[in-house]
């Protein structure tokens, strides 16, 4: 079921309180830039009274509240619904969040869902703050819309147990704790408001009934079949009466016995009807037997409700485990890409140092090997958060596996039949080509592990058309790539946590658990998905869905090339961590060139401003304050053509914009680090900033290049 996360409006919208100079046009320019629509409000007080459910954001300026009474406002706050939690956003000029501005705190603690963003901002900034605002509360819209189908989903079943006359309860086995509707009650002939117990029933059961139905009790929890018993009950006044009873047996993960639930109805009357007219009415059996399809049919209702509820659960909580191991994922690796850049400089510059000694040369490119799998590794757990660099151009998805025969039938050995069905007319995927290769290996090693004495291995190509939003992919032609072995499988369990980052199944020492989880973010990160079905001794089937596009590539222009030895250069080498800057500066002299260090960007700018001449700049990319993107315009709107490398350990670029410049990519060696200078003193560079509409990927040369690619969305399935 399809919902619309904001119902009443086609557009989100913004509150903004804004009063001093030009907060509040600058506020409503970007808003709209982002996609919504804006309420500027003149004062607090408008501000106050018109939040509600409806608004997207707010957009406050710290200095106009400092000192107001936002009594109103924190009373709407705290009256929000479960599934609300309206974000703000707090333009202030002191220093950001609570811990350097306590000003701030007050603000906190009133409005909860707060981001500080301090002035002067960049726009990118502003815009991607609030697009993550957008999307935070667009969850929970949808959120309450579910909330809402399930609420009305309970609302039809009690509908349904009060026009049937049927009581539910709930009984708890091993504290024998029973819970009764007070239909329920009426049906056992107590009132509403009477304590009625497990022991108290049965007692209440006619004495030559109660051993039968004791018996189907045990009978259920042993068994697990369903409990369906109609006997006499005697009511507190005396009265004899007929019940009949429902109920299902619900066990916990381990399969033990946890709890029956269950309808029950007075079937007195139906009873009494029964012998009075059984020989007289020969239709009664099949009123009989209707009632009890209505009773079964109610109940049945009952278990689709909890069952819809538990599958909706185990998928949010997926859902939200895969996001953070994600976001966890990325960041080590970001950081952990920036220490094994300074391991590796210091290495290769030590090793320069020992090389008439024998043993300190061994234990130094022992160090580098060991360091080089570390960079390995966080490129596995980049791909896995979506946040590696990609060079994404389309690609004859028959002629790269045809290219790997060889490769392949290597990497699984002689007692492996690989058989490739791979049609010729189909049209390319938008793919990066040394990550498929590198992923499609991945596959075939996988499943030779999982056939330790030989088999068969598929590898199948075909193109699929995706009708609306299915398992998160968009509308339109994908190519599907098929990795299918006869190997052991996996169970379901095994199956769910297959692409977790470190989950392994093989002995220790035999993988990294990597292989996977790194091919299900690439396949994201393409706009795809990676789709896994397995059973137990029969297999496992690994498909790679790939967005297909008409668009075919360029005739690459000729490589200029790349002198031999270049001449003594000036270099601005421009990184905050000071390690990683003093690493790269040693490389650089090293080479025979003048390195100047700088540690943030409007420390670079001081220094070309003075009039010192550089004749390159290197700058890493995140830094704080002011990044490399935005550096690089400063610079080339001064000397537009100064030469500019990009340093990055990932292609962490705001959403919807890119860098038109050479990208030198973290960690590098000291002679990926000369050969980047080479290439970029050989060509005269472009001040170009363009827009792209595909994030975390280098773009190659199409006929139209920003209609060949789109967003990059999430995805994946486990069947």
């Amino acid at each position: 079921m399809r919902v619309a996360a904001i119902p009443d409006h086609g557009k989100p919208r913004a509150l903004i309180y804004t009063p001093a100079g030009r907060d509040a046009s600058v506020a409503v320019s970007l808003i709209d830039e982002a996609g919504l629509a804006s309420i500027a409000a003149t004062d607090l007080s408008m501000f106050s009274s018109s939040l509600s459910d409806d608004i997207a954001l707010g957009v406050l300026a710290e200095e106009a509240v400092r000192s107001s009474d936002l009594t109103a406002i924190a009373a709407w706050v705290s009256a929000q619904p479960s599934w609300s939690d309206l974000p703000f956003i707090v333009l202030t000029t002191r220093g950001g969040g609570p811990e350097r501005n306590p000003s701030a705190a007050r603000l906190s603690e009133v409005l909860g869902n707060v981001t500080f963003l301090e002035r002067p901002f960049h726009a990118t900034s502003f815009i991607s703050i609030v697009r993550t605002a957008l999307k935070g509360r667009h969850r929970q819209y949808e959120a309450r819309a579910q909330l809402e189908a399930l609420s009305e989903g309970e609302r039809r079943l009690q509908t349904a147990l009060v026009a049937g006359r049927l009581g539910a309860w709930e009984l708890e086995l091993s504290s024998k704790a029973l819970s009764v509707s007070p239909t329920c009650k009426e049906i056992f002939g107590r009132s509403a408001d009477d304590e009625v117990t497990y022991e108290g029933l049965i007692e209440s059961i006619y004495p030559d009934d109660r051993p039968l139905v004791e018996a189907r009790l045990r009978q259920t929890i042993d068994t697990g079949r369903d409990y369906s018993i109609e006997h006499r009950t005697i009511w507190p006044d005396g009265s004899l009466h007929w019940t009949e009873v429902h109920a299902q047996l619900y066990t916990d993960r381990y399969g033990a016995a946890r709890k029956l639930v269950g309808v029950c109805s007075d079937t007195t009357a139906r009873k009494t009807a029964e012998d009075n007219l059984k020989r007289l009415n020969e239709t009664l059996e099949e009123r009989v037997r209707e009632r009890t399809t209505e009773v079964n049919a109610a109940h049945q209702t009952l278990l689709e409700e909890v069952a819809q509820r538990e599958r909706a659960e185990e998928q949010l909580r997926q859902s939200q485990k895969m996001e953070a191991i994600g976001q966890l994922t990325g960041g080590v690796a970001h950081d952990f890409n920036n220490l094994l850049m300074v391991v590796l400089g210091n290495l290769e510059l030590l090793g320069k140092h020992v090389a008439g000694d024998a043993k300190a040369t061994r234990l130094v490119d022992g160090a580098l090997q060991g360091a080089r799998r570390g960079a390995a590794l966080t490129q596995r757990l980049l791909a896995f958060a979506r946040q590696q660099d990609l060079q994404v151009r389309p690609v004859d998805l028959a002629e790269l596996v045809t290219g790997m025969n060889d490769l392949l039938q290597r990497s699984v050995g002689s007692s492996i039949n690989i058989d490739a069905i791979l049609p010729a007319a189909l049209p390319p995927a938008m793919v990066d080509a040394n990550q498929l290769e590198l992923a499609l290996l991945n596959l075939a090693v996988n499943a030779r592990d999982a056939m330790p004495e030989g088999g068969r291995l598929a590898i199948s190509l075909r193109e699929e058309q995706v009708v609306g939003k299915d398992g998160g992919l968009r509308e339109g032609s994908y190519l599907v790539l098929a990795v299918a072995d006869s190997g052991t499988g996996m169970d379901p369990e095994t199956l769910k946590r297959a692409v977790e980052p470190f989950f392994s199944t093989k002995e220790i020492g035999k993988g990294t658990g990597l292989g996977l989880s790194m091919i299900h973010g690439l396949a994201v990160q393409l706009n795809g998905a990676l789709v896994l079905t397995s059973e137990l001794g029969v297999g496992t089937t690994a498909e790679l869905w790939l967005p297909a596009t008409e668009w075919c590539l360029e005739r690459p222009a000729e490589e200029l090339p790349v002198p031999e030895a270049a001449p003594r250069l000036k270099i601005l080498l421009v990184d905050d961590d000071t390690l990683i800057a003093m690493s790269s500066v040693d490389m650089l002299e090293d080479l025979g060139h003048e390195a100047v260090e700088a540690n943030s960007g409007s420390e670079a700018l001081a220094l070309i401003r003075s009039g010192e001449h550089f004749d390159l700049v290197i700058t890493d990319y995140s830094m704080p304050g002011m990044t490399g993107a935005q550096l690089a315009q400063s610079v080339r709107n001064m000397l537009p053509t100064l030469p500019i490398v990009l340093a990055t350990g990932y292609a962490d670029l705001p959403a919807g914009s890119d860098v038109d410049l050479p990208r030198l990519a973290k960690p590098y060696d000291q002679a990926q680090l000369a050969k980047e200078i080479a290439k970029a003193m050989s060509v005269e560079t472009t001040p170009i900033l363009r827009s792209s509409r595909i994030a975390n990927a280098s773009v190659p040369r199409f006929a139209k290049a920003d209609d060949c690619c789109d967003e990059i969305g999430d995805g994946v399935r486990v069947v």
